[in-house]
This record gives structure tokens, C-alpha cells and sequence, in this order.
């Protein structure tokens, strides 16, 4: 058990490493920071690689085996209406329990926080109700994500301006480390009864569907409540002067993250004995590797939030701040590339998708594919997002052509990837994202002089887009590669993977 912890954390650190390098090269050169910035962030960048190693391994140990095992008992039962009515409660818990949920009710100061809280747990429970009943009775994935996306837009149209930014980014922010685990092997343990290439298929897209029922519920409020504001608190580093301040500012931070993550998953764990209770699946060696699995999930979370929020969201708003009121503000754009291009890989959910995708497609994607994808697009979307901090450009400029050309990319490539790719739209926009880069492109904001409910929101939206394009055309290239090798070749390749690429 401790090596494979150690295994976990040393994947952390690989992950983290690269984006802790960059703030500290930026710290040297073009914004200098006071020495107890520095030891904030890197002491939150310390608790972040633990933090993510414990999660990593408390998800596979235990949310993993729960949401497959509830999906296979219920997809057993053959009774459309139970199993819709427990997806929907089960996705309404499972958000409920979210941590990122909480930062998304903070930024809407319209609405009362648990007004927002509950809608967006209903909007996730009722598309989670259709993502299966989607597999129930076999809708394209990419004809479904079409319909509702339009919908989407036709909303948008009727909402305030200022609050478009902050809808699409809830679809990102409320698909996070605690639901995402949970609701991919929910969509493997109901496709485990279909065979071949309609399982791989069916095991995603339960997340991209997921994503939408927070932008439209968010955009219903918007349109009832008629707000004219969305605000967020802009974070600001604390002076410190010794370690013993830094020691105090962590420590004065756990009891609330504590609290947080405590709430969060204690209805997960509650669905857990509940589930046991009635089914009796696991034996007592399994529920005790799974009691373990979820103190780790615990214990991983606290670490990890505790460090991004004390030592990497200040640290971003800070850059932010510094890079735009230098000379060369347009450097952000680079940089941004840059900070994008790493700062996906330490995104916990990430790591637990991209395993996911490569055990379900048999190596056939395997994670090395989903990272570089992953992080490529990420780091075109930080750089659009740094751009429209410079310039103050809409988001629709770049959302509407993104989206179309992501449903057109759904047409041309195998249905497994376009599940792939939608659920990585929701999973690349994470803790890291709304903890970090939300708070550089508002520091960057503001020392241009610029809106931030219109310009510097709308980073969290960009960033579950990319994805959505970046994986396609990899399952385009991927496809077009399989086209031209000899038929032998093919026919290898088909056996050995549970992609049916002929299926197109």
C-alpha cells in the first residue's frame, strides 16, 4: 500500500513540478515576489503533490469500484424508471458533495449560495437521468450533445451579458475531483453488458452531458433572477514574515477545508453503506479497502485544496497583476501557452480519466495521447483567454466557432472518442484552473483596466473547450492513420483494441 502511495506522489510531483518551475523563473525575472509569497507557494505546491498523490489512490480504491458496481446492479434490474430515478439522485448527491461547487456560489452574488447549489445538483442529476438513458436506448452521443448545445445558445441569447462568462464556466467548475471518479465508473458499470465497440462507446460521455445541466441551470437563474452582477472576491496574498506565519496560515486554513471536504464526502460514503446494505456486492476485505480508499480520497482532498487555495490562488492573482502592468503585457499570451500547456496535468480528475480511457480502450489511447492532446489544447485556450483579457473581445467570438467545429468534428471521427473528448472538457477544468489561472486572468484584468465579470471570466469556459477539439482531431488523425495500413494490420488492430474504427 505505501508503495503504491509513493507511486501516486511521485506522479504528483512530475505533474506539478513543471508549473511550480515556471512561477518560480517568473518570480526571478519579470515579477519579482516578497519571500513569503514564495514559501506560500511553494509550501501549497508541497501540500498539492501529497494532497493529489493520497486522492489519486483513495478514487481508485474506492469511488472507482462504487460507481461501477452501482451501475452494473442497477442496469440489472431491467426497470427504466429505477434507473433513471437513482442516476438522478445519485448525480444530484454526488454534486451536492463537490468542493469546486462552493467557489462556483461564491462568485454569483446575485443568487443566494444555496439557491445555486441546489439548481446546479438538479441540473446535474436530470442530464446524468439522460446520459443514461441515452445507453438505455442507443441516442448518438454526438447527435444528443448538438440538440443541447443549441439549446445552450438559445439561452444565452435571453441572459444578462454579464453573466454568460460565469454559466460556462459552472459547466467546468462543477465536474471536479469528486464527481468525476465516481460518475465515469457509474458509465462503465452500465455499459458492461453491451459488447464490443457500443461498451467502449457507452463508458463515455456521461460527464459531457453532466457539464451542460450547470451552464443551463445557471442560465435560467441568470434569466430569473435577473442579476447585473456576478461577483468574486479577488484574492490577495498574506504577509508573511517568518515560517512560523507561514505554519499559521495553513494551519489557520485546514479546519475550513476540513469542514468542506468532510461535507462532501460523507453523502458519498453514506450512498457507499446504503448500497451495501441493500445489495450486499463486497465482501468485508473489499469494504474495508474501500473504507481506506475513501479516508485517503479524505485526507487527499484536504492537502490538496488547502494548498491550492493559501499558496497557488494568490501566487496567480499576484502574476496576473505583475505581468499586466509591466511593459510587455503582451507577454501574458506566452506565457499563458506555457502555464496551460503544464498546469492541466496536475488536475487530479485528469489522471483518473486519462487511466480510465486507457484501460477501457485497451491502449489504444493511451495516457501519453491524452496528456499531449490535452495539454496542447489547454494551452491554446489560457492564451484566447489571456487575449480577451487584453482586448475585451466576447467570449461568443470564440465559443460559437468552437463548438460547431467541435460538433462537426463529432461526425467524422469513431463515437468512442467523441465521449472521450467531452468528458475531458470537463475534467481539464478543475481545481487548478479555478484556483490559479481564474485568479491570474483577474489580476491581469484589473491592472488593464478591464471588466472582470465580462473579460477575465470565461477562462474555466475556454479551457473545457479546447479539449473537446484537441481530442477529436487526434481520434481524426488516429482514424485516418488506422485508413492506411495494410488490411493484415487492420485486422490486428481491431482485435487488440475495443475500437471498432470502421464503425464510421
Amino acid at each position: 500500500m505505501n508503495e503504491k502511495l509513493m507511486e501516486k506522489i511521485r506522479e504528483s510531483l512530475s505533474s506539478v513540478l513543471p508549473i511550480t518551475v515556471i512561477v518560480l523563473f517568473l518570480s526571478i525575472t519579470l515579477v519579482p515576489m516578497e519571500v513569503g509569497a514564495l514559501v506560500l507557494f511553494l509550501t501549497g505546491a508541497l501540500l498539492l503533490i501529497v494532497g493529489m498523490g493520497f486522492f489519486q489512490l483513495g478514487a481508485e480504491m474506492a469511488m472507482t469500484p462504487l460507481g461501477q458496481g452501482i451501475g452494473r446492479k442497477l442496469i440489472k434490474t431491467n426497470r427504466a424508471g429505477l434507473i433513471v430515478a437513482a442516476s438522478f439522485v445519485l448525480g444530484a448527491i454526488i454534486t451536492i458533495s463537490e468542493p469546486d461547487l462552493q467557489v462556483l456560489a461564491n462568485q454569483v452574488a446575485s443568487i443566494p449560495n444555496q439557491v445555486l447549489i441546489w439548481t446546479v445538483a438538479v441540473g446535474v442529476g436530470i442530464f446524468l437521468a439522460v446520459a443514461v438513458l441515452r445507453i438505455l436506448f442507443h441516442v448518438r452521443l454526438s447527435r444528443l450533445l448538438f440538440v443541447l448545445y443549441l439549446l445552450l445558445f438559445l439561452l444565452a441569447a435571453f441572459s444578462p451579458p454579464e453573466f454568460i462568462s460565469v454559466a460556462f464556466d459552472s459547466g467546468g467548475v462543477t465536474t471536479g475531483p469528486m464527481t468525476v471518479p465516481f460518475i465515469m465508473a457509474l458509465g462503465v458499470g452500465f455499459s458492461a453488458f453491451r459488447s464490443g465497440c457500443e461498451s467502449s462507446d457507452d463508458s463515455f460521455g456521461l460527464i459531457a452531458l453532466c457539464s451542460i445541466g450547470p451552464i443551463m441551470m445557471v442560465l435560467l437563474l441568470g434569466i430569473f433572477y435577473h442579476p447585473t452582477e456576478a461577483l468574486y472576491t479577488a484574492v490577495e496574498v498574506t504577509p508573511v514574515a517568518t515560517t512560523h506565519d507561514v505554519v499559521r496560515e495553513f494551519s489557520a486554513a485546514l479546519p475550513q477545508y476540513t469542514h468542506e471536504v468532510l461535507n462532501s464526502v460523507l453523502p458519498v460514503a453514506a450512498v457507499f453503506l446504503l448500497f451495501q446494505l441493500v445489495t450486499r456486492s463486497y465482501r468485508r476485505k473489499q469494504m474495508f479497502r474501500m473504507a481506506v480508499g475513501f479516508v485517503y480520497t479524505i485526507i487527499g482532498l484536504i492537502l490538496f485544496l488547502t494548498g491550492v487555495n493559501v499558496g497557488f490562488a494568490p501566487v496567480g492573482n499576484l502574476l496576473g497583476t505583475g505581468l499586466a502592468e509591466g511593459t510587455f503585457r503582451w507577454a501574458l499570451i506566452p506565457i499563458g501557452v506555457i502555464i496551460g500547456y503544464y498546469i492541466v496535468k496536475a488536475e487530479p480528475a485528469v489522471q483518473v480519466l486519462n487511466e480510465q480511457v486507457e484501460d477501457i480502450t485497451g491502449g489504444a489511447v493511451s495516457r501519453k495521447m491524452m496528456n499531449l492532446a490535452l495539454s496542447g489544447g489547454v494551452a491554446c485556450a489560457v492564451a484566447l483567454a489571456m487575449v480577451r483579457v487584453l482586448t475585451g473581445i466576447s467570449i461568443f467570438w470564440i465559443l460559437i466557432p468552437g463548438y460547431l467545429l467541435a460538433i462537426l468534428l463529432s461526425r467524422l471521427v469513431p463515437a468512442v472518442f467523441v465521449g472521450i473528448a467531452f468528458d475531458s472538457g470537463g475534467v481539464a477544468s478543475g481545481p487548478m484552473t479555478s484556483t490559479f489561472l481564474l485568479p491570474l486572468a483577474m489580476g491581469a484584468c484589473n491592472a488593464v483596466g478591464g471588466n472582470v465579470v465580462t473579460d477575465a471570466f470565461g477562462v474555466v469556459a475556454l479551457v473545457a473547450l479546447a479539449p473537446l477539439i484537441a481530442i477529436q482531431i487526434m481520434g481524426f488523425v488516429y482514424v485516418q492513420k488506422s485508413k492506411a495500413m495494410p488490411a493484415a494490420d487492420q485486422e490486428l488492430l481491431s482485435a487488440d483494441t475495443v475500437i471498432d474504427l470502421e464503425e464510421e
